[in-house]
This record gives C-alpha cells, structure tokens and sequence, in this order.
C-alpha cells in the first residue's frame, strides 16, 4: 500500500524485460508512457517484428521503440542491468525454464505465466527464496486481485469461506474450439484475431472453462482454499447473492467446504445473462465471528445471508495488463510479491474433449482435444493424471473416450529435464 508515496523518493529507474509480446504486455506498453521510472529495457520474442508492431499499436512512439533492446533468446539478455523480468509467454512449459533462469540468475520474475505458475509454481516459489529474489504472480490477473481481497481479510480477523471470480460458463462451451470461439464472444474472426491481434485457443480457454481452473488452481496453491470436489461449479449468481449461496451446504449454500475456491457464471443454464453479474470481476465470501460483528454488517448495510453471519465484497472488474505495474513497483519498493504460490494443494487435470485415438498429438490449452478440470495434488498424483501443462504435443498411446480423464500413462512426453526435476519436487512434498 502507499507505493505511489515511496515511488517519489525513488532515485534510481526500474528497468524491465519481457519475455513474450501479446495481448497482456501491449496492454502494459498501452500505459508505458504515463508510468513513472520505469524503462522498457527488453523485449524478448521469437518473432520480433510482431513485437515491434505490438507496441507500435499499443502507441508507442518509433522513438521509444528504437531504445528497446529486442532479443530472439533470453540467453542472449542476461549481462543486461534489468531489475525485473516479466514472462509472459503463455506457454507452461517454456515459461518454467525462463522463470528458472530467471531466478537463478538472481533477478526478480513476474508470472503472467499462470499456466507455468500452476505446473510448477511450488517449486519456482521455493526456488526464488533460496535464491534471495521474488517470484510474483502478475496484479492484473484476477488470482492476484483475489489474493489481495483475501489478505485483507485475513489481516482484519475474517475468515474466508469462499474466494473466486466470475465468467461467462455454459456446460456447453466446454467442448469449444478455436474454430467456434469467436462467435461466443460475438466477434468476427477478422475483428478478433486481425483487428486486435487476440489469440483463438488463448481466448478459447477462457470460455472453455480451462482458463478458469487455472486461475482458481493458483489461487488454491497461494492459500489454505481447497477445490470443489467435483471441480468448478459454475453456479449462475449475481453479486448480491453471493454472501447467500456462496456458503456452506450446512449452512443452506453451495460448497463442499468452508473455505474454498469456486467460479460463478454471468448467465443461466438458458443462456440468459443473469441480474448483477460479476463476468468481469472478482470476490470472497467471509465470516462474522460473533454477534457484534454481525450486528455491525447490519448496521452498515453490508449484504449478507438470511443469517447475517456471512458478507461478500467484490471488485467488478480487473484491468489485466493495464495495473500490472503494480507488481513491479511492489517487488521494487516494497519487495514483495502481489502473490506467490505458497502449497502444491491443486492440480489441472486433462479430460478429453472429444473421442481421441491413440497416436493423436494433444493440442494444450484451449485446443480441440482436451480440456481442463480442477481437482487436488493428491488425486493427481494418487490417479497419474495427466497435468494439462503437458498436453501440447503429448502423442496418445491408447483410445481415449470423450469426458474421460487423460493419465499420464496414455501418453508419450518428451519433457526436458528440468520440468520433470521440478514435478518430481512437487509431488515429494505431498504427504501420499
């Protein structure tokens, strides 16, 4: 808090490096020029071009963008004087190697990268603090505003019941492709991809529900939350009916736990948008721990359920690339992350979207294959589920029915070394 006061006896510039250059960082780059001692040192992107283009739409002068150094390789970046990297590739798989190097170079690095932050982000976290530096999750994205809401609880005496975000959810986007994605959003597929350079199977997995689990699975990993048993319900509320149905089924709500993570949905099983939805935004649910408190909800016009023990807040909305300086100015200022993953409780599953056959390659997140479902580590581990991170490129041994879990024994991988060396750490610290 207050960083923008200790911002101003800031003597030295922050210099910053990009490892990737889609639509989060030209979301940044769209605020560059207002923000102040940070400097764009580098930007690394296998196609460099598109960067520049990128941050020439997101209205950076030519100028500007002759100062920023632009590299194919993050090896070739590393004798640069850059106070803080930020990967951002999407990718889990190479987006774990760069954070690792990253670290044990002995810089600071910010995940937008939640993919590579749910596959190995215990082990990235554990990694940065033996390294003396800070791996963050990225203020923009909803699991770092979620974490914000819940410290403040935390902070306050609260407990957490429930802690999430929002979305547009119909069960049957789930099995949503990046050919028929844009149609759900609305958007031609010129207007989406050519117009504002958006990414199909990115954005597929924000509707398919693979961004979603995701999301809730690094929240998971950064608290004491645990997951649905089933994986994320989707139930249709709007923001005043959150302190009501967002509460224990003892208590006449919808978690299998007093302390959880769940994603409610911003239109019905009708397709109908609801009242008061929260598409965009992200909320918790928490607990008055004695009669004056709840007295005090009362008073103040706090909404709650019919019992007036439990309240919500909620924020409507998160700015994504647009507030992710705040990370930087924290790591800087104040050294400290906007969140970290702290356990390894959850895990992204992989389930086939469609029948597969065996020597079929998987095509990842928001692909046409397979599709993602939240469940805990230790099913994972016990079960040799396959983690959606390892799905892009992953060849099919066997048959694979459609809505069937994906093991790890269905597959060929060709992993490299490290990521294996990171699961493996992982699945050591799981007490079965």
């Amino acid at each position: 808090m207050y960083l923008y006061t200790k911002l101003q006896n800031l003597k030295k510039p922050i210099r910053v490096a990009f490892v990737g250059c889609g639509k989060f960082v030209s979301m940044f780059l769209a605020q560059y020029n207002q923000l102040n001692k940070i400097i764009l040192d580098t930007i690394i992107e296998l196609d460099i071009e598109r960067a520049k283009k990128n941050c020439l739409n997101s209205g950076l002068s030519s100028e500007t963008i002759q100062k920023i150094n632009f590299a194919d390789n993050l090896d070739k970046v590393f004798n640069r004087e850059i106070d803080v990297f930020i990967e951002a590739t999407g990718n889990p798989i190479a987006g774990t190697l760069h954070a690792k190097k990253i670290i044990e170079s002995k810089k600071h690095v910010i995940m937008v990268n939640v993919e590579a932050d749910v596959l190995c982000g215990k082990y990235l976290s554990d990694l940065a603090k033996k390294n003396n530096v800070i791996c963050s999750m990225a203020y923009g994205d909803q699991p770092s505003l979620i974490l914000e809401q819940i410290e403040w609880a935390k902070l306050n005496g609260f407990e957490v019941i429930c802690a999430g975000k929002g979305t547009k959810y119909h069960p049957s986007f789930e099995y949503s492709t990046p050919e028929t994605v844009w149609g759900h959003y609305g958007l031609t597929k010129e207007r989406a991809e050519n117009e504002s350079g958006m990414n199909p199977k990115m954005f597929n997995s924000f509707l398919c529900g693979d961004k979603s689990s995701i999301e809730m699975c690094a929240v998971s990993n950064a608290t004491d939350l645990k997951c649905p048993n089933s994986g994320l319900t989707y139930p249709p509320i709007g923001v005043y009916d959150i302190a009501k149905k967002l509460i224990p089924k003892s208590e006449g709500g919808l978690l299998d736990y007093s302390g959880q993570v769940e994603v409610i949905s911003s239109i019905d099983l009708n397709k109908k948008d609801i009242p008061n939805d929260l598409r965009w935004g992200v909320y918790i649910v928490i607990k008055a721990q004695n009669e004056y408190v709840k007295n005090c909800f009362k008073d103040y016009g706090m909404v709650t359920d019919s019992s007036g023990s439990y309240s919500a807040i909620w924020r409507p909305y998160h700015y994504i690339g647009l507030e992710l300086a705040q990370s930087i100015y924290s790591i800087v200022l104040d050294n400290k992350a906007t969140g970290h993953t702290k356990n390894f409780n959850a895990e992204i599953a992989s389930v086939a979207k469609k029948d597969l056959k065996a020597g079929q390659k998987l095509d990842g997140e928001g692909g046409y294959c397979a599709r993602g479902r939240l469940i805990s580590s230790n099913r994972s581990k016990q079960e040799k589920i396959l983690p959606m991170g390892y799905t892009d490129n992953a060849t099919l041994k066997k048959d694979i029915k459609k809505d069937e879990f994906i093991c790890l024994d269905d597959v060929d991988l060709n992993l490299p070394k490290q990521i294996v060396e990171a699961r493996a750490y992982q699945y050591n610290l799981l007490q079965n």
